[in-house]
């Protein structure tokens, strides 16, 4: 492949993008806000690509419209995005069955009742870090968890915002590590790694922060009062698919076998204690695929925009400040993270976030030797760091909205997030300089 020019202007569309995005959010989450809305999801993600595309088309005038729309296609056609579409409406299906037949509710309650009351707060962490990961979903683990950590705050005369706080930060462990994410899937396929190899990196650094998390938790715990977190009502059998699921992705069985078979452990469990019929089993599954859509077509704008710019000699661009700033494999690494948590704060959404850092990361970890499995764990881990602690972010936004309190007041308890952003950095610092 003929090596590009560099070309600032070729961001241009990235620039407009970021505008629109994030230029809206802020006006109507702290300027002006709006009633009953959150300010960052007044201007659809998709309308702000599709413009940022359009001006991506209108640079260039050297090449042809069929041209540009050619290079569109062989970025949308590559094979690690099509395999990311097919997953994410498998990872859809799997996850709308499940909710539909208990799972999520049931899997809680399960962990839920085997907590010793000394250690309601830890408990909280432990099981948002497995919930997560098996749901492969931050946002819905947050929803399930925070209206039984305000009830553990109130009883045992914990502080609200710190036990809000513990199962934001569980659920980010979770959401990163998870096989079944969106986040995982996107870091790994433009990166064009196994789950399991991204994992592997990925634990190294996360289960480091996880332990000092639970250590301090645990110290916390100490301090207050024995608290009895309640009685739920569980199902085994509803909760049992997602364990399954959960050893086999740990296992490094294909991801889209390991779907299949939760999808249809589901789907027996959910017959077997009636909260699933033919009917709703597969309106539920349909109403999973259509919750991916907007991350799919995301991901097609986005990967038609970056081969544009990586034709316009954006990317090039982007390279080529690197190598005028970092020099080494280290200075690559930093490269990559602080791209992604760029991308994150100002698109308030990791999976997004992730799509658009991929393609550039990709270049970065090649110029300068960064083992693919590496820039994926840094792809996923950043954004999740960020999204974990950006206050306009929909997982604390909506612990917040639960749990009655100000987003504000959650960060300073959020433990888990940045102890994972100092052991990423003991990791890029303790890496070989080549």
């Amino acid at each position: 492949m003929k090596e590009k020019t560099p070309n600032r202007r070729a961001l241009l569309p990235i620039a407009v993008f970021l505008i629109l995005y994030l230029g809206t959010g802020i006006w109507y989450e702290y300027i002006q806000p709006s009633e009953g809305q959150m300010g960052f999801y007044i201007m659809s993600v998709v309308v702000a690509f599709s413009i940022a595309l359009i001006v991506a088309f209108m640079q260039n005038p050297a090449l042809s419209f069929e041209e540009k729309i050619h290079c569109c296609a062989q970025g949308i056609g590559d094979d690690n995005i099509t395999i990311m579409l097919f997953i994410f409406l498998m990872a859809g299906a799997f996850g709308g069955i499940a909710k539909q037949a208990g799972g999520a509710v049931s899997t809680a309650n399960l962990l839920l009742s085997i907590i010793p009351g000394s250690f309601a707060v830890p408990g909280l962490f432990l099981i948002a870090c497995l919930i997560s990961m098996a749901m492969g979903t931050s946002v819905g683990t947050i929803t399930v968890l925070v209206p039984i950590a305000a009830e553990v705050a109130v009883n045992g005369g914990f502080s609200l915002p710190m036990c809000i706080g513990t199962v934001v930060g569980g659920a980010m462990f979770g959401d990163n590590l998870s096989f079944i994410s969106d986040t995982t899937i996107a870091a790994t396929k433009t990166q064009g790694v196994e789950m399991k190899d991204k994992f592997r990196t990925n634990i190294r650094i996360a289960l480091p922060a996880a332990l000092i998390t639970l250590v301090i938790l645990i110290v916390l715990s100490l301090r207050g009062e024995a608290v009895s977190v309640g009685t739920f009502d569980y199902n085994l059998l509803q909760a049992v698919p997602y364990f399954v699921v959960l050893i086999l992705a740990i296992l490094g069985i294909n991801v889209f076998i390991v779907l299949g078979i939760g999808i249809i452990l589901f789907m027996l469990a959910g017959a077997f204690t009636g909260t699933l019929t033919y009917i709703t089993a597969f309106t539920s599954m349909g109403s999973g695929t259509s919750g991916m859509f907007e991350t799919m077509i995301v991901t097609i704008l986005v990967a038609s925009i970056a081969a544009l710019i990586r034709e316009n000699g954006g990317f090039a661009a982007i390279l080529d400040f690197i190598e005028k700033h970092f020099s080494s494999k280290r200075g690559g690494m930093i490269g990559i993270s602080l791209l992604t948590a760029m991308m994150d704060i100002a698109t308030a959404n990791n999976t997004v976030a992730i799509v658009i850092a991929a393609p550039i990361a990709k270049d970065i970890s090649q110029k300068y030797n960064i083992e693919p499995e590496k820039t994926a764990s840094l792809l996923d881990t950043c954004s999740c760091i960020l999204q974990g602690i950006i206050p306009y972010g929909a997982q604390l936004l909506i612990a917040a909205s639960l749990a009655g309190i100000s987003s504000i007041t959650i960060i300073p308890f959020l433990y888990y997030p940045f102890l994972l952003a100092v052991f990423v950095l003991i990791s890029i610092l303790r890496e070989k300089t080549a």
